[in-house]
């Protein structure tokens, strides 16, 4: 394992994993003076376009990890599911951040809520359904309704399935092809935050201002900053994700998602191991971005203070609102106040794909920003908003 060290401009900088968080990690990164190497099995990977370097290989490909590894003084991920292992393998030639031990939890739902259960971290029922005799107890355990979760490989969404009832888990389980799941109690929400946060190797933590987050189809719409929440709850929200990262010893920048409950309990979903999606609106509304901060940790830097400007709303732009032919309609939405558009150079627009985002400042409240995000987005599908409060 090779030892953390001060790593000035010039150094190379490695990322395992090519989309748009590590598109968006290179631009920093060149920005201050370091060359990239980007790792992706994927030949389109629209980090690989971005960074100094580009090997595409698949994870398995030891020959080539190794030739990558030993071209970067530092190496980081975008992307949760890189194998434990080639974190593993990647540190006998490089500095790796973060490390492999706590990416590994934070790639199994179940050894996830166990940490958060040890470390006394309130968090929604659970039981594990390895097989299909482990339904009845794991439903006696968290009630119904609840939601079905693959321990491992899901995200915006994939891999979770509403249970009203014993044969709905059932079928769910078949479904996902009767790997190891975690049952969830279904929690009556208020409002759903999250915290980003970025730990050095010296334990100094600095976190951003939570943000108010909207799902659609599981997928993340908005991120509202500062979110609409007690104080009290912005400070117990920030002080569990900075245990959490302690609790891990981690090295780099965090999301940790939370709910927050109709009788405004405080309730920790999951964690992932790298900047976030609703981390986004730093790079406008912030005195420092979340990659910047992934570059200081793993640069043996120190971190900077993060401090909210402004009111911002983040949107995400999925591929559902190109046409058919053609383009969104970038002008119109353009043309509305304190717009900032980030497109992440994919190569073709899906339904449910994350092309790019819009961050939205305003000098006067998150609900402005948040109407003129709306506004813009369905400006972009030439839909016809609502008019703005003058």
């Amino acid at each position: 394992m090779i030892e953390p060290r001060v790593l000035p401009p010039g150094a190379t900088l490695g990322v395992l994993g090519g989309g748009q968080l590590g598109r968006m990690f290179v631009g920093r990164a060149r920005e201050m003076g370091y060359r990239t190497y980007v790792f992706d099995p994927d030949a389109l990977a629209p980090a690989g376009t971005a960074a100094d370097r580009f090997m595409h290989a698949p994870w398995s490909d030891r020959a080539a990890l190794a030739e990558f590894a030993a071209a970067c003084d530092a190496v980081t991920l975008e992307f949760e599911n890189v194998p434990a292992d080639v974190l593993e393998f990647i540190a006998d030639y490089s500095i790796v951040a973060p490390a492999a031990s706590a990416v590994r939890v934070a790639q199994d739902r179940l050894l996830e809520k166990q940490m958060f259960y040890a470390l006394g971290i309130p968090t929604a029922e659970f039981a594990p359904v390895c097989a299909h005799a482990d339904i009845p107890g794991a439903i006696a355990r968290t009630g119904l309704p609840a939601i079905l979760k693959t321990a491992r490989l899901g995200y915006d969404g994939k891999g979770q399935a509403s249970i009203a009832s014993q044969a709905d888990c059932e079928a769910a389980f078949r479904l996902f092809g009767e790997v190891d799941c975690i049952l969830e109690q279904r929690l009556a929400l208020h409002k759903e935050c999250s915290v980003i946060l970025a730990r050095s190797a010296d334990g100094s933590v600095e976190s951003f201002e939570p943000g108010e987050n909207v799902h659609h189809g599981g997928i993340l719409h908005t991120t509202l900053v500062p979110a609409r929440i007690p104080n009290e709850t912005t400070f117990e929200a920030i002080r569990l994700a900075e245990r959490i990262a302690d609790a891990l010893k981690y090295v780099g920048v965090m999301g940790v998602e939370f709910f927050v409950t109709d009788d405004k309990r405080l309730y920790i979903n999951e964690i992932a191991p790298r900047p976030h999606n609703s981390g986004h609106w730093t790079r406008n509304g912030d005195t420092i971005c979340q990659f910047e901060q992934q570059l200081r940790a793993l640069c043996g830097l120190p971190l900077g203070q993060p401090r909210l400007l402004v009111p911002v709303c983040m949107i995400n732009i999925l591929g559902d609102v190109w046409p058919e032919e053609g383009e969104p309609d970038w002008s119109a939405a353009l043309a509305l106040p304190n717009v900032c558009l980030h497109l992440y150079g994919k190569a073709e627009a899906r339904p449910g794909r994350k092309m790019g985002h819009i961050n939205v400042i305003s000098c006067e409240s998150e609900d402005e920003a948040l109407a003129i995000a709306e506004s813009a987005w369905l400006l972009l599908q030439r839909r016809e908003p609502p008019p703005l409060n003058p």
